[in-house]
């Protein structure tokens, strides 16, 4: 693995997408491992910071809808991916699930995943609450791996600015996460909403304040993206993510190949060979007609300029229009876009990313549908209550206490670390599981996706449901991230 940290502001060096995020973002995550394997040789010799091939809603749709072991693909790509790093999105505390899970289980997930491959972490947490990276961060270090921490973008108003999301917002978060021990340090970009002009701003003032380097991460649901990328390299960013074009564009990452045509004969070029990518490219087209199907075809524009407006990225409204058909409401849509800024204000002004952004979209169509707070959700309390970590903004205690009256698990918002307050639970799912699973990483996935895996395993060792016994816990609907 070469040294990611001897990086110098020249060469523009590329993280590939391709293999998780790019078909997380068009296709619903359903590119299998078997259409990766023919061109993981050559992405191997384009030349790439590192290659992304796993975390985010990998783990979930590979197990429930391809029926493919997640923990695999790192291991058959390693046979054939020898020289590149390989890069995860790890979502903290969450890891790859939808809730926080508890220390032990976080440091046996991170410890398995440098044992299957994983060199590079990128670690966010939907609220830019650090305290919800340390235990990852710990083992990262531990096993000697690139630990790159994100802060996650977002806007107070229609452009960087404003009382929370502002130049020294950034600034400071990167801060916190150079001296947390970040390797690199990744502006996450995942609505698309980051104007080419305030990228320029924002690499500008991190450039003088971040010693180590500076990766930017966008989507191109706004129709930005490229600009994007232009205005952050002259202010010196070293690091950006893309794809290869046939999985580009949309809501997923711009495409690599016109960004080297584009930066050929200038400073920042990046020396890889773009015949090498279109060749690449050619091979994703001929596959694509196995999963077109999930493309989304709605409408003729490939960008969604009203996230410009609502802020509210791709996956989140995928999540809402679903929800809104099966509860016969699809003619409130635009209620709920309104509906959905003003609860993410109540909420202290998250930004809108797992596991977050389905917890205020799905408060916010409850909000339309039956009046403001009349009915609640067990994970708006949750946040409310600090299980999630520090909101940008304080919640204000009179809603709070609106919002937290009869609640179970108590009324009075916590400050510490939310998961200081959960108890191990690697000894009670091997309990539960019995001798259905049957190595740590089927107990691991077991308690990440505890109904769906347990289906898996039981289908994949040919078992009969009463193998596992105990109590289930049914995983939250997914949204991309």
């Amino acid at each position: 693995m070469e040294n990611l940290n001897k990086i110098t502001t020249n060469p523009l060096r590329i993280q590939d997408n391709t293999f998780r995020d790019g078909h997380q973002s068009i296709y619903a995550t359903r590119m299998k491992t078997e259409d990766m394997i023919p061109i993981a040789e050559q992405m191997d010799d384009c030349g790439f910071w590192a290659i992304e091939v796993w975390g985010g809603a990998t783990f979930d749709t590979m197990h429930r809808f391809l029926g493919e072991d997640p923990w695999m693909r790192p291991k058959i790509l390693k046979k054939y991916i020898t020289k590149t790093p390989f890069s995860m999105l790890l979502r903290g505390q969450n890891l790859v699930g939808y809730r926080h899970y508890a220390d032990d289980v976080v440091r046996a997930f991170v410890d398995k995943a440098c044992e299957i491959g994983i060199d590079v972490f990128r670690c966010f947490d939907a609220l830019n609450d650090f305290r919800n990276i340390t235990t990852c961060v710990e083992r990262i270090k531990a096993n000697g791996r690139h630990f790159q921490g994100a802060v996650c973008y977002s806007l107070t108003e229609g452009g960087l600015g404003g009382n929370v999301y502002n130049l020294n917002y950034y600034v400071s978060k990167a801060r916190e996460l150079e001296q947390m021990g970040a390797d690199t340090v990744c502006i996450k970009d995942m609505a698309g909403m980051l104007s080419p002009y305030d990228a320029y701003d924002l690499f500008a003032a991190l450039k003088k304040e971040i010693k180590v380097p500076l990766h930017l991460h966008t989507h191109y649901t706004s129709g930005m993206a490229s600009m994007t990328y232009l205005k952050a390299i002259e202010a010196g960013v070293d690091i950006v993510d893309t794809c290869l074009a046939p999985f580009a564009l949309r809501t997923s990452m711009p495409a690599i190949e016109p960004l080297v045509a584009a930066l050929r004969g200038t400073k920042r070029a990046t020396g890889m060979d773009l015949r090498k990518l279109l060749v690449l490219g050619e091979h994703l087209e001929n596959i694509a007609p196995k999963y077109n199907h999930h493309l989304a075809n709605h409408k003729l524009s490939i960008i969604d300029s009203g996230v410009l407006a609502h802020q509210i990225p791709g996956g989140m409204i995928s999540n809402l229009i679903g929800q809104l058909k099966e509860m016969k409401a699809l003619d409130r849509l635009e209620e709920i876009y309104e509906e959905v800024e003003l609860t993410r204000n109540d909420m202290g002004c998250p930004p809108l990313v797992t596991p977050v952004s389905q917890i205020v979209g799905a408060q916010a169509v409850l909000n339309v549908l039956f009046g403001r707070y009349t009915k609640v959700t067990n994970q708006l309390k949750d946040l409310v209550l600090g299980l999630y970590g520090k909101t940008p903004l304080p919640i204000k205690s009179e809603l709070a206490k609106i919002i937290l009256k009869n609640c179970k698990r108590g009324q009075e918002p916590v400050t510490g670390r939310p998961a200081d307050s959960l108890p191990p639970e690697i000894a009670t799912a091997k309990r539960d599981m019995g001798n259905l699973a049957r190595t740590d990483e089927d107990l691991l996935a077991y308690i990440l996706y505890p109904a769906t895996m347990k289906e898996y395993l039981q289908k994949k060792y040919g078992t009969n449901p009463s193998a596992g016994s105990g109590s289930e816990r049914t995983p939250q609907k997914k949204v991309a991230a």
